[in-house]
């Protein structure tokens, strides 16, 4: 079936409901998932041949960005007037399966009269994959755990049946099956006992599932490594290549079973105790408590939150999980746009071990599941502390009713230290010591064995500050006993950690005081005038090159430069600062969490996540009926073996034109290389990766200099007594004062 354009009308009784809806980037209610896949069945079932349907996703449809601002009554360009309003017609988008014949479809809606309608709906090109849903894998474990093969495989290792437990993972690339199949790869472990730690029992083989099938169409068994001499090894086969499809692959990997380890390696207390008599939780940690009594400093209308300034909104969706749009500031009473919209759009996790099924595991996160759609439930008192708020969100399941997740969003202050402080030394003279205060937007995601934390920091100096945190329990195979781990880390006995890199992509539609904007890129350099020489007789001079990206084509992709100390710089060259004369600007200061893609460029990972090649991509935006250039690494991410149509390197490959004084959207490269130690087992304590933008010209002189210096009446004196003078005391003591 192709694009079919329509005009049925499907008159629900639970339809939305529009006084519910007050901004036009509000994600879809509960109420509104529902209706939009009630009309999907009732449209499929009357107008095509389609009776059996699971859903796959549901969302809201972008907007028009300039009818976004103009509803907002936010200008486009500096000192520049809104645009008329227009009406913004609210619409959804779907992709679906047809359960009897694997096909899957996507569909439009537009809401009308408060009525959904369907307004085209379209067959997906045979081999292309929507995300993989929650329900899938779960469904994954079952299919394993029930396989005949499975169990006497498993058996043979002394794990029986309902011991069998299964992390279902893309497929990643595999070229032994078409594409058409819908495929997962089962990550297989061992549990003992109720919540064990499952982690600490991996098995030797990795089962391939069909998941519209629900069934194990194959079995790898990875090769093991053994000791050559001289500190060299060998592979138990001849090479690292994927081998033919067989009944019995086991023979292939030329080597023995491994039995799983059967020591606990647990993380919840009372496992830990049982495992461990001696084990004992620390009794030496005072209470802690985050006090604000008299509430928040920020007020919430909706989905739309106001803090020191900022404006902005906040949603969710089952992809990106975080979505923060039209943030701005209000700079002395003017209101200031500077992001249309700031999300982490995807990210790819790596493995290093080359030897087969091994390098299939490079998982696209957001791209194959859907951090949305893996967020956790959040706990008051646990995953944020103080006084919060937080925000649902909902997202589809096969059967077209909306899963909620209540407090999926964690918004609250934290004091962020000192946030600038001068102190006049001469005798007499006066200090002043402000503190920082940051707004914190975080959402947490429990993907199979990681956890990952997103953290938005909204700061009282014009600051924003994206960061990412790593947790949760190592990715591992088992050892055999001696065996050498040239691509890993044994963590514990039979626990292989293999090296891996967590790279991230980072979308940022800038729209700094108006919609037209530039990257600059900034080197950092020393005079070549020689020490000695009239121009540079000391030696020290440096200065700095900066140079705006022109064209898609030749600036779009950018390397970070160690040695020059390259940065760049999102700017508005139709406006600059009264005394600097610098055009307004936010640098992206991300040195410390840059790194290089370490697969080779013709790598399967290479050809897949083209956004890892490069720190800094640079394309024009351009909206299409289904919404702007989202995704680096192409809409439909999972078993695409090329680089795909509408991914962030063909956009600037293909590309012509201007990306000077444009309407522009940058996708930032970040992450890290995670080399596994033992003190990262059982459970990985936090890493943080993150990017930050600072005002550059943007502001008259520090925005944060009305802040008050509060000097906080409940700080105390460690043990009671000013050291220096011996005396007891409740207060705080010092010249220092930071109301001065």
């Amino acid at each position: 079936m192709g694009a079919l354009s329509t005009t049925s009308t499907v008159h629900v009784s639970n339809g939305y409901k529009r006084a519910k809806v007050e901004h036009p980037l509000d994600p879809l209610t509960p109420d509104e998932i529902n209706a939009v896949t009630l009309t999907i069945r009732r449209y499929t079932a009357e107008h095509t041949d389609i009776r059996a349907v699971n859903f796959n996703n549901c969302a809201l449809l972008p907007p028009s960005k300039r009818a976004v601002l103009a509803a907002l009554g936010i200008p486009v360009s500096p000192s520049g007037k809104p645009e008329t309003p227009s009406t913004i017609i609210r619409k959804a988008e779907s992709d679906f399966f047809d359960v009897l014949n694997g096909f899957a479809y996507n569909a439009v809606l537009a809401l009308e009269d408060e009525v959904w309608k369907v307004e085209s709906l379209q067959r997906l090109p045979e081999g292309t994959q929507p995300q993989i849903t929650v329900e899938e894998l779960i469904h994954c474990e079952t299919v394993v755990r029930n396989d005949p093969k499975v169990q006497a495989l498993a058996k043979q290792v002394g794990v029986e049946p309902h011991q069998i437990f299964a992390d279902g993972w893309a497929i990643g690339w595999d070229d032994r099956f078409p594409k058409s199949q819908r495929l997962q790869q089962a990550l297989l472990f061992a549990r003992y006992s109720q919540h064990d730690n499952l982690y600490a029992h991996p098995l030797d083989f990795v089962p391939v599932i069909d998941s519209l099938a629900g069934k194990v169409i194959h079995i790898d068994f990875p090769p093991s490594w053994r000791e050559k001499g001289e500190g060299r090894v060998e592979l138990s086969m001849s090479t690292t290549q994927p081998q033919p499809l067989s009944d019995n692959s086991f023979p292939v990997a030329n080597r023995a079973r491994i039995p799983p380890p059967l020591t606990p390696h647990d993380f919840l207390p009372d496992l830990m105790e049982k495992a461990d008599p001696t084990y004992k939780e620390r009794d030496d940690l005072k209470p802690l408590h985050v006090v604000q009594p008299e509430g928040v400093s920020f007020t919430m209308k909706g989905h739309v939150l106001e803090w020191q300034k900022w404006n902005m909104h906040i949603a969710y969706n089952h992809r990106e999980g975080i979505v923060l749009s039209t943030i701005t500031y209000n700079d002395h009473g003017e209101i200031r746009p500077i992001f249309y919209r700031l999300s982490i759009a995807e990210m790819a996790v790596p493995y290093g071990a080359p030897e087969y099924p091994h390098p299939r595991k490079f998982a696209f996160d957001s791209g194959e599941y859907g951090m949305g759609s893996m967020a956790n439930e959040l706990s008051l008192g646990c995953d944020c502390l103080g006084k919060i708020h937080y925000l649902p969100g909902a997202y589809v399941t096969h059967s077209g009713t909306a899963h909620v997740i209540k407090n999926v969003i964690c918004i609250h202050e934290e004091d962020a230290g000192v946030l600038w402080k001068h102190s006049d030394f001469r005798p007499g003279g006066r200090s002043r010591t402000v503190r920082s205060r940051r707004l914190v937007v975080s959402m947490v995601c429990t993907v199979a064995n990681y956890e990952y934390i997103w953290n938005y920091y909204f700061y009282q100096d014009g600051n924003i500050e994206i960061e990412i945190r790593m947790t949760g329990i190592l990715q591992v195979y088992v050892a055999g006993s001696d065996e050498p781990t040239p691509y890993g880390i044994i963590v514990a006995p039979g626990i292989n950690a293999h090296y891996h890199q967590h790279i991230f992509s980072v979308r940022v539609d800038p729209m700094l005081d108006g919609l037209q904007n530039s990257v600059i890129e900034s080197e950092i350099v020393g005079l070549d005038a020689p020490t000695g020489s009239s121009e540079n007789f000391a030696g020290n001079g440096f200065v700095i090159k900066d140079r705006v990206l022109k064209s898609q084509v030749e600036d779009g992709a950018r390397d970070f430069d160690w040695a020059n100390e390259r940065r760049w710089r999102i700017a508005n060259l139709n406006k600059t600062h009264y005394a600097s004369g610098k055009p307004v600007s936010y640098t992206i200061m991300m040195k410390g969490a840059v790194l290089p893609l370490l697969a080779k460029p013709d790598s399967w990972v290479a050809r897949r996540a083209s956004f890892a090649h490069k720190q800094l991509w640079v394309v024009r935006d351009e909206e299409g009926p289904k919404g702007p250039r989202l995704f680096p690494s192409g809409k439909y991410v999972p078993q695409t073996r090329e680089e795909p149509k509408d991914s962030v390197g063909k956009w600037v490959k293909e590309g012509n034109g201007s990306i000077e004084n444009e309407d522009i959207v940058l996708f930032l490269t970040l992450g890290t290389t995670h080399i596994p130690r033992p003190e990262d087992w059982p459970v990985m304590p936090v890493e943080h990766v993150s990017v930050l933008f600072k005002p550059s010209s943007f502001f008259t002189n520090n925005p944060s200099m009305d802040v008050p210096g509060t000097k906080d009446s409940r700080s105390q004196s460690a043990f009671g007594t000013d050291i220096a003078n011996g005396q007891h005391t409740n207060a705080t003591n010092g010249t220092a004062c930071c109301a001065n």
